[in-house]
């Protein structure tokens, strides 16, 4: 792993860390990452991958301001400035739960460029449900606690281990900066004010997706990924069972596979399933 940073034009400093190498490039971005996740085990499968810690969270510059409804459109522009930084016309583009947010607008923003988007946990929310993210939501004591992000698991200590691994690298992390607790990014596509207009959006998407999803997920829940599957014109949904929101850094392995399988297939021919073939 190699640590670099560039320079916005609105002269945010957004760091950037770089797995393996290879001319296959994924971008991720999201406001932290868990050194033993799907990024780093894709780049473990030849992919060139730079995850971009997002504006507003360390080490990226903090911001003082409130985007409102903007939030996701940042984050969506500094990737493409990141891709601008690396010399890439295109790029795929992989994100969990918040990370995908930035990946639906990123795919409406910015389209020419995203060759293809796996979304790991993605929703995206439904706007009826409200527009405040469960991490602000919890930093204003608005909730006690999020609702368990991951079931129980069964007949497996090797995935219990994994777990109980993540629970302390994350007890091991220093308290975060007031400014970075004070940030409320929303929920993705939420300037778009209704979720008619919302599934309007998803319906316009062509960028080839992989949706990755677990059946118990809280926050992503699997009625929120049929609707984002039954909009998106070219869409591939994968769900597993007795998996959560942390299926990225649970299933690894497998999640993986799937991806890996999904970007060679897209790299070769724009589709999201093998060739039908006469």
């Amino acid at each position: 792993m190699k640590g670099y940073a560039f320079t916005t034009a609105d002269g945010m400093t957004l760091h950037y860390d770089e797995y393996g190498t290879g001319d296959k490039v994924i971008l991720s971005a999201q406001a932290g990452f868990y050194p033993k996740g799907l990024q780093q085990s894709l780049a473990e499968r030849g992919y060139h991958v730079y995850c971009m810690t997002l504006r507003g969270f360390a080490p990226s510059s903090f911001v003082t301001e409130d985007y409102g409804t903007g939030w996701y459109d940042r984050f969506a522009d500094d990737v493409a400035c990141l891709a601008d930084e690396l010399g890439l016309d295109t790029f795929f583009y992989m994100g969990a739960s918040h990370g995908a947010g930035v990946g639906w607008h990123l795919a409406l923003r910015h389209p020419e460029r995203v060759a293809a988007f796996v979304a790991v946990v993605p929703g995206p929310h439904s706007l009826a449900e409200g527009t405040m993210s469960y991490r602000q939501m919890l930093m204003q004591g608005i909730i006690s606690a999020p609702p368990p992000f991951d079931p129980p698991i069964e007949q497996d200590e090797a995935r219990e281990a994994r777990r109980a691994e993540r629970a302390e690298w994350l007890k091991s992390l220093p308290e975060a900066d007031p400014r970075e607790k004070a940030v409320d990014y929303g929920r993705p596509l939420m300037g778009l004010g209704s979720e008619e207009k919302l599934q309007e959006a998803l319906k316009s998407i062509r960028t080839p997706v992989l949706i990755l999803g677990g059946a118990e997920d809280p926050i992503s829940t699997p009625a929120l990924m049929m609707r984002t599957a039954q909009c998106l014109p070219h869409c591939k949904l994968v769900m597993y069972s007795n998996c959560g929101h942390n299926i990225d850094m649970d299933l690894v392995e497998e999640l993986t596979g799937e991806a890996d399988r999904f970007l060679r297939q897209a790299a070769r021919n724009g589709k999201w399933y093998e060739e039908v073939r006469k």
